[in-house]
């Protein structure tokens, strides 16, 4: 235990994290040449091809210092806001943290925010200045604004490049120098969380463990604290960049259990495994289950696939603790769930991870948030869908999610950025000046104008510069109404939304004008209409598809046309009345993206 360092990476999107981390596997050793490719932890294809960390990634290396040989297990985690709940998984498992910060950007939202994650957990933390090779670096500006976060001093901030290798060394020399070697007990009784999961369909599920506490041998009869289920545990190891088997691990391990558990809800992360003979007397604290922010109804496009798709979910919230689900229908869309994500990046990769991994066809419908929904007789319900809000003449009124937001942005555009946060109706809370180009705003918002395109438009504004933290602080009174879709005069429940009442004729109009150009023209006009409640707020029309039916006609009497065109006007009325409008998957996707 003496010679056993666990750390994780904790910076802002596209610092260099998952670059330093291939630094580091170099040096110790743990890759050979032939094997290294860039970005080697990001194993997914979507990682990959983004160029972002979606999963926190375990490896455990193992570096010769000063005549001693020494343990370190490193937890890549990712840097954008959506997945930090994979950043406090990561840092619950660790005893110290390497904070990358860029030397050509400087302080970012994300950078604070994982820190003070670290900092709560009383993490040793080790400040890194990364991309010193570019010609742009401003070191100095940016170890002061290092010094004024962490309030270390300038000389410990260690200069380093994940391109070119520089600082890898004297990163190691910290890590065995200055975090902590783990704390614990191997002769207490088993204590050990789980902190991630995955499923392999050959052995099972294999779940990720960090021991703080007690000793587990190959073979033990174990069980999940909160389960009460038991296990024998047929293989046990470390995490090289396989899976390395080992006899016996004791406190301060990080390492994985294989015991052919073939049912997903028998491992939650965050629970504790422990003996069945000498079991620990509690559970390991501190582990919060996640809130998720915004929810989407996702459904099979095929309705007989619902039990696959059910099947699939399971299988991908073992390797993503953070989304949830539940069943529900929709009059349009047949059989589906209703989802809880993190936020709209974090939908798209769920959405992306289905269809890869087990080839599932999905259709997701437009996501919203949760509201608090008070009715006349003082009860109150909870809402995560548009078509689940009880009657108008009951409710006595509605509140939403309102969040705390900070933005740092250079100072040039800071002008732009209050206007996008007045339009999306936030308060400007405060104004703070890290340097003479950089501030820091906080914003009060509510969650919803975030949940479209917030995000999108905050990048392009700001050129890319500012960036953007939140959290949820409130429920506050909302002047909400729901807003339907009408196709030929029937309800598509799909792409209801619940919006603020200022807000509903503009967007109920670009709705309309949108779906006109999605949905595809058919033998009769398709009406497309906004409505609240009985009010119709806009329209538009898809024309139909006309055949020339006077064509024939070359002269004669004008009653001979009229004859024809009156038959078929007959036959368009009639084929409205049996007729279909299939909405486009496209259309679902594209109400997300409206300008």
């Amino acid at each position: 235990m003496e010679r056993t360092r666990n750390f994780c990476i904790i910076a802002h999107i596209d610092h260099g994290k998952s670059t330093l981390a291939d630094r580091l596997l170099q040096e110790t050793k743990t890759l050979d040449e032939r094997d290294f490719q860039d970005q080697v932890l990001d194993n997914m294809d979507l990682e990959r091809e983004r160029g972002i960390t979606i999963k926190s990634h375990a490896v455990n290396m193992e570096y010769d210092f000063e005549g001693e040989k020494y343990i370190l297990n490193l937890i890549d985690t990712p840097g954008h806001v959506d997945f930090s709940y994979e950043v406090s998984r990561s840092i619950a498992a660790c005893e110290g943290a390497l904070l990358i910060v860029d030397a050509t950007q400087g302080i970012q939202a994300q950078t604070i925010s994982n820190l003070y994650k670290a900092i709560d957990n009383d993490l040793e933390i080790i400040p890194v200045l990364n991309k010193m090779d570019l010609a742009n670096a401003q070191p100095e500006d940016v170890k002061d604004q290092i010094v004024d976060l962490i309030g270390c001093e300038s000389d410990l901030i260690i200069e380093a490049s994940g391109k070119t290798g520089m600082g890898v060394k004297e990163i190691l020399a910290s890590i065995i120098n200055n975090i902590p070697p783990p704390k614990g007990d191997p002769g207490a009784p088993l204590q050990a969380l789980i902190f991630d999961s995955v499923y392999n369909s050959f052995r099972g599920i294999h779940a990720y463990f960090r021991i703080l506490n007690g000793t587990i041998k190959k073979g033990d009869h174990v069980k999940f604290f909160s389960t009460k289920k038991e296990y024998h545990a047929d293989e046990i190891g470390v995490l090289k960049l396989t899976t390395d088997p080992r006899n016996m691990l004791q406190a301060g391990d990080v390492g994985y259990i294989i015991s052919g558990i073939k049912i997903s809800s028998d491992v939650k992360v965050g629970d504790t495994i422990t003996h069945v003979e000498n079991p620990c007397n509690k559970a390991i604290e501190g582990f919060e289950n996640v809130k998720p922010m915004v929810f989407a109804g996702v459904y099979p496009v095929d309705a007989d696939d619902y039990e696959e798709l059910r099947s699939s979910m399971e299988k991908l919230q073992l390797n993503d603790a953070s989304l949830s689900f539940e069943p529900e229908s929709s009059a349009a869309l047949g059989f589906g769930f209703r989802c809880g994500f993190l936020g709209l990046l974090h939908m798209e990769i769920i959405q992306e991870r289905l269809e890869r991994e087990f080839q599932m066809n999905v259709i997701t419908t437009v996501p919203n948030v949760s509201y608090n929904v008070y009715t006349t007789k003082k009860e109150l319900i909870e809402v995560h869908n548009p078509s689940g809000l009880p009657a108008p003449t009951i409710i006595d009124y509605i509140e939403e999610p309102y969040i705390s937001a900070q933005i740092i942005s250079k100072s040039e555009y800071v002008g732009t950025v209050m206007n996008l946060c007045i339009d999306k109706r936030g308060t400007l809370k405060n104004q703070v000046y890290l340097t003479s180009d950089r501030v820091e705003l906080s914003f009060e918002m509510p969650l919803a104008e975030i949940v479209f395109d917030f995000y999108d438009r905050l990048k392009s504004i700001s050129r890319g510069y500012a960036s953007f933290d939140y959290y949820q602080s409130s429920y506050q009174k909302a002047n909400l109404v729901r807003l339907d879709v009408l196709l030929n005069g029937e309800m598509v429940d799909a792409l209801s939304t619940l919006i603020h009442k200022d807000n509903a004729y503009d967007f109920g109009r670009r709705m309309c004008v949108k779906l006109k150009e999605l949905i595809p023209r058919q033998q009769f006009d398709i009406a497309i209409q906004a409505a609240i409640g009985a009010k119709i707020i806009a329209r538009e029309t898809v024309k139909a598809l006309r055949k020339d039916v006077t064509a024939k006609c070359y002269g004669g009497d004008i009653t001979r046309k009229r004859k024809l065109l009156e038959k078929q006007k007959k036959g368009k009325k009639r084929m409205r009345q049996v007729g279909n409008v299939e909405v486009p998957q496209k259309a679902f996707l594209a109400v997300l993206k409206l300008d």
